[in-house]
């Protein structure tokens, strides 16, 4: 959802108070809505003459607002005296202030309550959206942008129903969401069936009223969304709880679904984590582990330190840890890597987290993701109260993306208000299984670098790639290949992927590259107030870049679990793609690289109608009849985003039982499409 700032907005506090005042005082002044203008009352309703001269006195000192016009007409006793914003002015910034931030919902529902009724007309409320929405003048149709809320909008007038601040609220979250696939109601729904967090898992007596709750808390974190643990999710887990077989093929998680851990890692792990005495210095251990082992656990341990895994760290990870990182690094491209730009972090998302926090400083910061994309972005996001700007994959192009679209959504962005201060790149791509090339990725490193927009190159899969003639190359390699010193780059990898699949160990790293010292400090400081990450993630990262060479001798087990782990891979990702290719109605691009496929479904009309009846997508619809028909659980398309009009889902092909789904999807599809058409 993209919609126009005014240039004149900023996330100040002072800022925000002053239109809060600034829409009491159009109530105070008696003022109310006539054929689509506002026109004073003959009779004032001057009930709040203390708010009025302060927020005249804070409007004036506003640099900016002074100038405008408050009212579309005013008496001859005003001409003379300041001027204030009107009233579609104060709506339009209390409403972009709301979109980025997810603060300010009451100061907007006082700004269009005139009446002070405590209630929104639903077709006063259409007005005011069509308002707002305005850019530089120009209408724009509420169905393009908030499809599945303006819906409801409209089925709420027809009944000829008010909002009060309670759907209200309820209706900005909707309406300002990435997509409709996820209600709130039906994953608190979820969560309280679940067998483990839900109201089975809680003290029967609950309290009346809860101070803390839908309305007061954070409504940044209500528009949130994380498809991949999202409704379908929660269904999927209450339905296993009540004995029904689940094939969860929603995330990347490869030990859920029965990959087996890698010998040499785990080894090394357990003796830098047992005492010595039962650990490296037992006086059987050369008959229990691999000398090549031990060797690697006594020189971790001689990293750690005496205090071992289990006291905190430097904050940046150890020393001796992020030298493997830059050693790495400097393998793979071919160019320098310092450890002191090596931050250790629990999983690449943590690492994200940490950088869109010191990036985003303003409400009209935004941050370029492609279309579809990994839902930690616009989750992320949206919580910190910064703008996304999606730049489209072409599906048709094996999911590359153009220099014309990333110039045409940046001059977008510029129109709108917005700078844009980063963009993020995902290759291997999640959700769509391409690998870009030296190419591909030039095209993006030169744009970043001319526009003066940081770089995100998350390149947790860089170790999956299967498709023939494909290969790996980091967004580092592209930038000193090609000479583009003004590039600021930062790279994330994590142990949760590729071969490994240590999820759950929260290993990972990110390599600052041509980022400003003062701004890399103040990243140290915020790394400093998680105190460091965790030091098994650690241990794991180091091991991640440090796999046993082949002279060692475990690597002749290593490297057999290793390729019994990427021919599996390999070959599902291929079998998978032709069997959803051979099914009518399902087309899917093949997956290159990663973890995922990401086909596409042509569904009948009377499926998007029913979608938009219960106030879901169609995707949503699909993927909860998929579940509930065959126990397969996958991920609604648009939780990642994708092109206007489409319909897909997101599949892993980790499980070794993927490949028997593929007569199941059809079937499934088949049942789908007679009951809608």
């Amino acid at each position: 959802i993209t919609t126009t700032p005014t240039r004149l907005i900023h996330s100040s506090i002072p800022r925000f108070k002053m239109l809060q005042s600034a829409c009491r005082t159009i109530r105070a002044r008696g003022f109310q809505r006539n054929g689509g203008r506002f026109s004073e009352v003959k009779t004032p309703m001057l009930k709040r003459p203390q708010t009025f001269r302060l927020a005249q006195s804070q409007v004036f000192s506003c640099p900016g607002l002074s100038n405008q016009s408050m009212f579309s007409s005013a008496s001859q006793k005003e001409v003379s005296s300041p001027t204030l914003p009107t009233p579609k002015l104060v709506r339009k910034q209390l409403w972009e202030f709301y979109f980025s931030t997810g603060r300010g919902a009451n100061a907007l529902f006082e700004a269009i309550d005139l009446g002070e009724n405590g209630e929104i007309d639903a077709e006063e409320l259409k007005s005011v959206m069509r308002d707002v929405l305005e850019i530089e003048g120009e209408k724009v149709d509420p169905r393009e942008i908030m499809p599945y809320a303006w819906n409801r909008l409209e089925q709420r007038a027809l009944q000829g129903k008010a909002y009060d601040i309670k759907t209200f609220k309820q209706w900005l979250v909707a309406a300002t969401k990435m997509s409709a696939d996820q209600r709130n109601e039906s994953l608190m729904r979820g969560f309280q069936q679940h067998p483990s967090t839900g109201l089975c898992a809680q003290e029967t007596t609950l309290p009346e009223f809860y101070s803390w709750n839908e309305e007061t808390m954070s409504q940044s974190l209500r528009r949130m969304q994380y498809a991949v643990r999202g409704e379908v999710v929660m269904r999927a887990d209450k339905l296993e709880s009540e004995g029904r077989e689940i094939l969860y093929t929603n995330i990347g998680n490869p030990h859920q679904v029965g990959q087996a851990p890698i010998t040499f890692y785990r080894q090394v792990l357990a003796l830098c984590d047992l005492p010595a005495d039962v650990g490296v210095d037992h006086p059987k251990v050369e008959e229990m582990f691999p000398a090549d082992v031990i060797a690697r656990a006594r020189e971790m341990r001689n990293i750690i330190g005496p205090s071992g895994t289990g006291a905190y760290t430097h904050s940046q990870g150890l020393l001796g840890f992020r030298e493997h990182v830059a050693q790495h690094i400097k393998q793979r491209d071919g160019y320098s890597s310092y450890p002191g730009n090596i931050f250790l972090t629990n999983g690449a998302s943590s690492a994200i987290a940490m950088v869109l926090q010191g990036l985003l400083a303003s409400n009209q910061d935004a941050v370029m993701i492609p279309i579809p994309q990994y839902p930690i972005y616009s989750a992320l996001i949206a919580k910190m109260g910064g703008r996304q700007i999606g730049y489209e994959l072409d599906e048709s192009l094996n999911w590359a993306v153009t220099r014309e679209e990333l110039t045409k959504k940046l001059r977008k962005a510029q129109k709108e208000g917005l700078t844009v201060k980063a963009l993020a790149v995902i290759n291997p791509g999640n959700p769509s299984g391409n690998v870009m090339t030296h190419c591909d990725l030039q095209v993006v490193v030169e744009f970043c670098a001319e526009n003066g927009i940081v770089l995100l190159a998350d390149e947790v899969y860089q170790t999956n790639v299967y498709a023939d003639g494909a290969e790996f190359v980091s967004a580092k390699k592209v930038a000193l290949d090609t000479n583009q010193r003004n590039l600021q780059l930062i790279s994330f990898h994590s142990t949760s992927k590729g071969l490994i699949g240590e999820c759950g160990r929260r290993g990972g790293y990110m390599e600052l590259h041509h980022i400003d010292p003062y701004v890399q400090s103040q990243l140290y400081k915020l790394a400093s107030s998680e105190l460091c990450s965790g030091v098994v993630g650690q241990i794991m990262t180091s091991l991640m870049v440090r796999p046993p060479s082949p002279m060692d001798p475990s690597y002749e087990l290593f490297n057999k679990e290793q390729m019994y782990i990427y021919d599996g891979l390999k070959e599902r990702s291929q079998k998978l793609v032709e069997g959803l290719n051979d099914i009518p109605g399902i087309t899917c691009v093949p997956a290159e690289g990663a973890m995922y496929a990401f086909p596409k479904v042509e569904v009948p009309q009377g499926a998007i109608d029913r979608a938009n009846e219960l106030g879901t997508t169609p995707d949503n619809l699909y993927a909860l009849s998929l579940l509930e028909e065959t126990g397969i659980c996958v991920v609604p398309a648009s939780g990642f985003g994708q092109a206007k009009g489409r319909v897909g889902f997101r599949t892993t092909f980790l499980h070794p039982d993927t490949l028997k789904a593929i007569d199941v999807f059809a079937k499934h599809h088949e049942k789908f499409v007679k009951e809608y058409s």
